[in-house]
């Protein structure tokens, strides 16, 4: 199997070239190539990766997203039978080759493995978790997972009852490091780059490609390290949160109920409202509460179109 390699990067500097080292270590493994798609940083990520061989840096003029990003660089990568898709703060501590020998099994379309904190710790809850229920989504938004994390509704969202050293096959394996079949992407389109900038077009993808009978996989004897949100933590909080809610409301729209996505799009608006009377207290600010009313405006529009195919844009 022909294996390539797709980094995207955002304001990646103090963490791409790490990335990079790890991947070019295993070069002979990414036949297909290694593809740095840069999403118009401004930071000097763009140079840093241009500076290494081995690497094909693209630069986009502007940000794609990180949905777009993946279906620019794999179908860059066109001679890839596989596409390991890589968050630049992740460093491989094994051979792709681990994952790739899962897709024996024809119908595994995405596989990873364990991710690790810079403490050798995995990062349980996160590297892999079920695909989330509209009940799942408003635990989220009212908190309640981070009050109660021992819930029974954060537990099995979580993965909380997962083997970590036990091979799986699973719902929804962490996409900052993630090996996906090429003929499994274009058999639903790629990823859905209506979710932009992020959030939520791993979990999207994964999920239309259970509903067409493809298996996703754990692979224990895999491992690599994370750091974890430091591009969406440069983007300016108001703007980080709203995208979340986004992409979390088009998440809803898509997979959930009528009923489901109602629930969770009054859990968006009831568990913003002690942040937004804190930010006002504490920032002597109206800030927050116009911020507030951008967000009643988004899930209005969402509620207003409904569970729709459509997808919102």
């Amino acid at each position: 199997m022909r294996l390539g390699a797709v980094l995207v990067a955002f304001n990646s500097a103090d963490h791409i070239e790490k990335c990079i080292e790890s991947c070019l270590q295993f070069r002979t493994e990414f036949a297909a190539g290694i593809v740095v798609i840069d999403n118009a940083s401004t930071d000097g990520t763009a140079a840093i990766s241009r500076s290494r061989d081995g690497v094909w840096t693209v630069e986009n003029p502007t940000n794609r997203g990180f949905a777009g990003a993946v279906n620019q660089g794999i179908g860059l990568l066109s001679s890839a039978d596989a596409i390991l898709i890589l968050n630049p703060d992740v460093i491989l501590l094994d051979s792709p080759s681990i994952l790739a020998a899962e897709f024996a099994d024809a119908k595994v379309a995405a596989a990873g493995g364990q991710l690790l904190n810079s403490n050798g710790e995995a990062q349980a809850g996160f590297q892999v978790r079920r695909f989330p229920s509209a009940l799942t989504l408003v635990f989220e938004n009212l908190g309640l997972n981070k009050i109660w994390p021992g819930n029974l509704v954060n537990r099995r969202y979580r993965c909380l009852d997962l083997q970590p050293g036990k091979t799986a096959d699973v719902e929804q394996p962490a996409g900052a490091c993630l090996l996906l079949r090429r003929e499994a992407w274009a058999a639903v389109r790629g990823m859905d780059e209506g979710f932009f900038p992020v959030w939520f077009e791993d979990v999207d993808l994964l999920r239309r490609l259970a509903s067409v009978g493809w298996k996703a996989r754990y692979v224990s004897s895999f491992s690599a390290r994370h750091e974890g949100g430091h591009s969406v933590n440069a983007v300016e909080w108001s703007n980080r949160q709203l995208y979340w809610c986004g992409s979390l409301l088009r998440y809803a729209a898509i997979h959930c109920s009528t009923i489901g996505l109602w629930a969770v799009g009054v859990s968006v608006l009831l568990g913003w409202i002690p942040r937004a009377v804190t930010g006002m207290f504490l920032q002597r600010s109206f800030r927050h509460l116009i911020e507030y009313v951008k967000l009643f405006r988004l899930v209005g529009a969402y509620l207003t179109a409904g569970r729709s195919e459509a997808r919102l844009p």
